[in-house]
């Protein structure tokens, strides 16, 4: 089934909708969801949480890309488990790992009008993506959008191991220096 047509179902209140998601996204939330967290328990209900925020989402909103809007929200769902289970002294992996990468060229927002220059730093992190090869672009965003290991990233691009890391390493510099240029203190 088509995205307009699950759109629809939603509209209409038709609890197939909920199915036809699954069905369509069902794995490709849950991966996102199991590279975030590593546990079927929290990935499943994670999964299903997202499926509960889009039924009372839709409407009033009609999503333009279903599937990015579906990745949001399970990828803020699995954020939002994991910071509660790192809370509980469980956990670390790759998103303690990556995020800790993005420290160094990402400012923290935590007060109210930290949030608004958050969603200025979206706007300029999304602006800086489209600068970069496509091939780069995708190995920055499986490593810090999707939290896929180096190895899995490596083995979907056929590069080297090493070659991902240096590329990472060399995209959050020229990330570094774009906020800086653009403003952004750090």
């Amino acid at each position: 089934m088509k995205d307009a047509e699950i759109l629809d179902l939603y509209w209409a209140r038709d609890e197939r909708a909920i199915t036809e998601t699954q069905n369509a996204y069902g794995s490709y939330c849950y991966s996102i969801a199991w590279h975030i967290l590593y546990t079927k328990e929290d990935s499943e209900e994670c999964v299903n949480d997202t499926w509960f925020r889009a039924w009372n989402a839709i409407p009033p909103g009609r999503p333009g890309r279903f599937s990015l809007f579906l990745g949001t929200i399970t990828r803020n769902l699995s954020l939002d488990r994991w910071k509660e289970r790192r809370t509980m002294k469980r956990g670390g992996g790759e998103m303690t790992v990556a995020l800790d990468e993005l420290a160094e060229c990402v400012p923290d927002a935590h007060s109210t009008e930290d949030a608004v220059a958050a969603a200025e730093l979206e706007r300029l992190i999304n602006k800086f993506l489209h600068t970069l090869s496509e091939k780069e672009c995708n190995v920055f965003l499986r490593r810090y959008w999707y939290v896929e290991e180096y190895g899995e990233i490596a083995k979907r691009y056929g590069m080297n191991l090493n070659t991902v890391k240096t590329s990472l390493f060399r995209t959050r510099n020229k990330l570094k220096e774009y906020l800086e240029k653009e403003g952004i203190v750090l």
